[in-house]
């Protein structure tokens, strides 16, 4: 049966970074699987992400900024650009939280992993631990993807604005987080494989993102085409073609 729309949960921002490299079979793209314990998607592979912080809206102008200026990104992603803003350095701080790769245009990663626990716990914020360390944002290290809001029937929703970014050069991402049991390296192909044969649980931004990629061969490919503003998709994703293959697969979407 299908849920009622639930206007009484407003979907909340949060970031997911695409990080890539190119691998030896062609683009790769990092994925976790999610713990069965977690609250939202458990069991899920998924895309390195979360929610904007509080501190994300109400600090990020303390944070040091390079690259594009806040009124492109938020001609980009069609947000205000306090929201931009916030967005990007979710982006940042997710990443760094959930695979230590720490986006920023500074070759200066000693002494950093200890922050990572302390952000995922709230005990310090993006600003404190950058205007600790002498960091600064590379937002140009990211490029706007895509924008996909959870349908109404969901009980947990998120505004989720998708980023990507290649592999800083020096630097390997790793599982280590309190959210995911997994974390690889794949082709987009490989996954989405394992996916037709259920090996893998997929969200349908997730596997929509996926099919995306798998049309491109290179991490300079993706970068080059992911500049034009995000489209932002709203509806419940049922009557969509581009949809067909998900819905063919898995009956219905998980949240119905």
């Amino acid at each position: 049966m299908v849920r009622p729309p639930r206007a009484d949960v407003t979907p909340r921002l949060a970031s997911t970074v695409l990080l890539l490299r190119d691998g030896a079979d062609g683009l790769e793209v990092f994925v976790q699987r999610r713990a069965a314990t977690m609250k939202f998607a458990p069991g899920m592979t998924v895309f390195p992400g979360g929610g904007v912080d509080q501190r994300d809206l109400l600090e990020g102008h303390e944070v040091p900024w390079s690259g594009r200026d806040l009124k492109w990104w938020s001609s980009h992603l069609g947000v205000g650009e306090t929201e931009a803003r916030a967005l990007v350095l979710a982006a940042v701080r997710e990443t760094f939280e959930e695979t230590g790769t720490l986006l920023v245009p500074e070759n200066r990663f000693q002494d950093v992993d200890r922050y990572r626990g302390r952000l995922e716990s709230r005990d310090v914020s993006m600003s404190g631990f950058f205007l600790d360390k002498g960091l600064t944002v590379g937002s140009d290290l990211l490029r706007p993807w895509s924008n996909w809001v959870t349908p109404e029937s969901s009980p947990i929703r998120y505004d989720t604005f998708f980023f990507l970014a290649a592999r800083p050069e020096g630097q390997e991402p790793d599982g280590r987080n309190t959210e995911s049991v997994e974390s690889r390296w794949t082709t987009s192909e490989a996954i989405l494989d394992q996916w037709r044969s259920r090996e893998v649980k997929l969200l349908p931004p997730t596997w929509h993102q996926l099919m995306r990629l798998s049309e491109l061969s290179s991490v300079a490919e993706a970068l080059d085409i992911a500049d034009a503003p995000v489209q932002r998709t709203v509806t419940d994703f049922l009557e969509q073609p581009f949809m067909a293959e998900y819905i063919e697969q898995m009956g219905e979407p998980p949240w119905r």
